[in-house]
């Protein structure tokens, strides 16, 4: 034997390299330990969440076009099936297209669709809100969650219309919700739980983005999501017209203008850029973007847009206080 074997041979018996293989095959079971255990946790964790979302059942009180838009974003998103929703509103028409739209159920009364659901979507007009409530709360348990999508009913008016431990959640959503590309920001209320708000949150985005806030927030959340599709209608309209104006047909002025807009938006999304530095990207020293950017700061876009944002932000306090 060569003195290298001699030296490999020495080694593999002494006592030090025993326990290092020992060390070495403790370590990987316990890798492959941690391994299965992981697994078999999410595992178990994902059937309960199944076994969850199949025990839901939702009942949407008035089923109008936002409510149609959320049973059917909840169905596409496979969170639940047809046979999981029911919808009640007092109008015949409205009944009819939303279980054309989802294959649910509908009904007249909205006592019928608390005694069939674990949660229920607050969807009426905000003046309707006291008689739904004055109607299903001899009926709300322990068991029932209420997701307020009412505009500007503030979650102290839904507690109180309801009994004391209510869990209640209020929501702000915006018209894209309509097409799927909704932004909501949420709010829990004094009862509701952790799961309650993951929930919602699950909800929410099956029809776009969802995000929790502080209640005292929501007002601004109505200022800027609420009503920011009208100020971003306004501004691409406002690019049409320019198109228009520079020689384009209408038609292609819009579908130019309405799809900048819907990119520069994914830019910020997916990029995580701050919209000034995508900004710089595109104007480049002595071009054409900066002096139309120019003309915007002469006109205080951005100054108008943000006194845009305040003012419905605090005319929505004002009628969150009425």
């Amino acid at each position: 034997m060569t003195n290298g074997e001699i030296l490999m041979t020495q080694e593999c018996r002494s006592p030090d390299a025993a326990t290092n293989t020992l060390d070495l095959v403790r370590d990987i079971g316990i890798y492959f330990v941690i391994r299965i255990s992981s697994f078999v946790i999410s595992f178990f964790r994902i059937a309960c969440y199944k076994i969850r979302m199949a025990q839901l059942k939702i009942g949407f009180l008035g089923a109008g076009k936002m409510a149609t838009a959320l049973a059917r974003g909840f169905i596409n998103a496979k969170l639940v099936k047809a046979n999981q929703l029911f919808a009640a509103d007092p109008f015949d028409a409205a009944r009819k297209l939303f279980a054309a739209e989802t294959g649910a159920k509908t009904v007249a009364a909205n006592l019928e669709i608390v005694r069939a659901a674990n949660v229920l979507v607050l969807a009426t007009k905000p003046d309707q809100v006291a008689a739904a409530l004055a109607e299903i709360s001899s009926a709300f348990t322990n068991n029932h969650l209420l997701i307020s999508i009412a505009a500007g009913v503030t979650l102290a008016k839904l507690e109180a219309a309801l009994p004391a431990s209510a869990r209640v959640i209020r929501v702000m959503p915006n018209t894209p919700a309509l097409v799927g590309a909704g932004a909501s920001g949420f709010a829990l209320g004094k009862n509701a739980t952790g799961a309650d708000g993951e929930l919602a949150k699950k909800l929410l985005s099956a029809v776009g983005l969802a995000l929790q806030v502080k209640e005292s927030l929501l007002d601004a959340v109505t200022g800027l999501s609420g009503s920011g599709p009208a100020y971003v209608y306004q501004f691409i309209e406002a690019l049409s017209d320019g198109g228009v104006a520079a020689g384009l047909p209408r038609d292609i002025a819009t579908k130019l203008a309405a799809q900048t807009v819907l990119g520069g938006a994914k830019m910020v999304l997916e990029t995580g850029q701050h919209p000034g530095a995508l900004k710089d990207q595109v104007t480049s020293p002595g071009g054409t973007t900066i002096e139309g950017i120019h003309e915007l700061e002469k006109g205080r876009l951005r100054a108008t847009v943000i006194s845009a944002v305040r003012a419905a932000t605090e005319k929505s306090k004002k009628l969150g206080q009425g």
